[in-house]
């Protein structure tokens, strides 16, 4: 999009507002085209910018290790394989050095949270005006909408409905197996029995609703923080690259400076949406690794 012809608010709105699809206050279901259309439409409207690229590259991810798997030989590797082992190799230490119990499902959970997470956060990496411009002119001209009125985020991390539906998904998981290793008793026991212990059973009467208070928070606290910490980290990215992205209508030195330092935030940004899909998956392998540890 030409930032020249929109205010720079209204160029960061834009392109921090997604294409929310869902149903407009007279009834019928559509696109919002503007950002007071997408809050009307409520909590159940979707965007599918952020479901179009995280599906994906959920598959892109599926594809590439099933074709890496289909060329598994006992010989040498290369290409694909070779960064697919490799990968698989990584996996496998970092599990082993943060679960300690057995299941099979551990491992591939963190395969694919690892890779799915990172493949979304690299999309970071792509130029902020490419993709909105292209997908402005294809509603422009297939569909005769104004580009203006075209969102399409192509980060899905910085979505929270994405991070906090995938960190939700790991929840549910660390009940699951929280109550099929432990037990209900068990499981209520984690949280009604600590911190505060006492042999005295009125005073552990009193005990129990203090603990379960703490440990309730404690609960609750790691699928909100998991996902916060993601999105968070990943917005604060593309706002960065969006900031610099308004320096290219400037005068000629502010776009050469904008130049310098879309490049060096480009290289610094690969560590971070590493170190992000990093963070996602060992949390998942220690939530897990807590979901079956008895106390």
């Amino acid at each position: 999009m030409a930032s020249e012809t929109v205010t720079s608010t209204g160029y960061i709105k834009h392109h921090l507002q997604n294409m929310t699809f869902g149903k407009h206050p007279d009834g019928h279901w559509g696109l919002a085209h503007s950002v007071n259309e997408a809050k009307e439409m409520g909590f159940w409207a979707i965007h599918v910018d952020t479901m179009f690229w995280s599906i994906l590259l959920g598959v892109l991810f599926l594809w590439l290790f099933r074709k890496a798997a289909k060329q598994a030989t006992s010989g040498q590797p290369s290409g694909v394989l070779n960064f697919a082992e490799w990968i698989v190799e990584f996996i496998d230490s970092s599990v082993r050095g943060s679960f300690t119990s057995k299941n099979n499902l551990v491992a591939p959970l963190a395969l694919t949270v690892f890779v799915w997470v990172f493949l979304m956060n690299f999309m970071d990496l792509v130029p902020v005006d490419w993709l909105p411009s292209l997908a402005g002119w294809v509603g422009a001209s297939m569909f005769g909408a104004d580009p203006h009125h075209v969102y399409f985020r192509v980060v899905s991390t910085t979505d929270p409905n994405a991070t906090i539906g995938m960190s939700l998904a790991v929840f549910g998981l660390m009940l699951f197996y929280s109550i099929k290793i432990k037990g209900i008793g068990g499981f209520t026991a984690e949280l009604t029995m600590h911190p505060f212990h006492s042999h005295n059973k009125l005073v552990q009467l009193i005990f129990i609703p203090i603990n379960f208070f703490l440990e309730f928070v404690s609960l609750i606290a790691k699928p909100i923080s998991l996902a916060l910490r993601l999105f968070g980290n990943m917005y604060a990215g593309e706002m960065i690259f969006i900031l610099i992205a308004l320096m290219f209508s400037a005068s000629m030195t502010m776009q050469a400076l904008g130049g310098v330092l879309q490049l060096g935030w480009a290289i610094f940004h690969i560590l971070i949406i590493t170190l992000q899909a990093f963070i996602f998956m060992t949390l998942t392998i220690v939530y897990m690794d807590m979901a079956h540890s008895e106390h």
